[in-house]
């Protein structure tokens, strides 16, 4: 299997790049090149963070620490849900809903992976554990991102129509029912776009990283497959919950829209 090292000088050689589109950007007058620092020199300092740490967890093989830190992502994974929001559900099912929808989805996933498909030994081995669970944990936080914006905006949106089907005599299910289709397909369709794309317009990361470290590319497109399948999976799994446990909360056993259960809109 062929091996290619990269050393510090071709990294800076590629952050020539980033370099050239903030030189752009201060040309063109985008004001995007402070922004695009940072963010390249935060990725740059999570990513070495992020080695050091995985090097460590796999010398350790231990399951408590892969559980300490699989339970670390799911809980950051979770701050973004929230952040994402313009405005989410009030108090602690502002974060709770979003990350234990996705902590249920994504981990029943990987488990699901890790004792049938790839079955490491031992099951736990955080060189497989934990990089599944990254690839699962970032797509289904973007699907649930997507379903609880989308539901909560048509709600606000529409609160006239579904009070209106409310007072009608229509249950808070079939009032609810056409924001929870919207919010469905929206969380959705990232993945489905994805799945419909690769292989024709673009090859994922994982496949590239496999052929260029002299994997097979019948094997790494395999991998790739599986990942795939269950990446979808996990959306459909963490995006169900979230949008239905969202809905519910916004309505109660007397069949009224609970709008005030949202935070109030920011003035700005």
């Amino acid at each position: 299997m062929t091996y290619i090292h990269l050393d510090y000088a071709d990294l800076a050689l590629a952050a020539l790049l980033v370099v050239l589109n903030g030189g752009l950007s201060v040309a063109l007058e985008l004001g995007v090149e402070r922004r695009l620092a940072i963010a390249a020199l935060r990725m740059v300092v999570q990513l070495t963070l992020v080695g050091l740490v995985l090097t460590t967890l796999f010398a350790l093989v231990s399951p408590l620490w892969t559980s300490l830190a699989a339970l670390g992502m799911i809980l950051f994974a979770g701050h973004e849900i929230l952040s994402r929001q313009d405005r989410p559900l009030s108090g602690l099912w502002a974060y709770g809903l979003g990350t234990g929808a996705m902590l249920i989805a994504s981990v029943s996933v990987t488990l699901f992976a890790l004792t049938t498909q790839i079955a490491p030994t031992p099951w736990y081995d955080p060189r497989y554990a934990i990089p599944l669970l990254g690839m699962v944990l970032g797509n289904t936080m973007t699907g649930i991102s997507l379903g609880l914006q989308t539901l909560t905006t048509a709600l606000v949106r529409e609160r006239a129509a579904v009070e209106a089907r409310l007072a009608l005599g229509a249950t808070r299910r079939q009032a609810l029912l056409p924001p929870v289709r919207l919010a469905l397909r929206s969380a959705f369709m990232p993945i489905v776009n994805t799945m419909a794309a690769t292989g024709v317009v673009s090859l994922p990361g994982m496949m590239t990283g496999q052929i260029l470290s002299g994997v097979e590319p019948v094997e790494a497109v395999k991998y790739q497959i599986l990942i795939l399948f269950l990446i979808s999976g996990g959306t459909g799994l963490g995006s169900m919950a979230a949008v239905l446990g969202c809905a519910h909360r916004l309505t109660d056993h007397r069949h009224r829209l609970r709008l005030d259960r949202l935070t109030p809109a920011s003035k700005s």
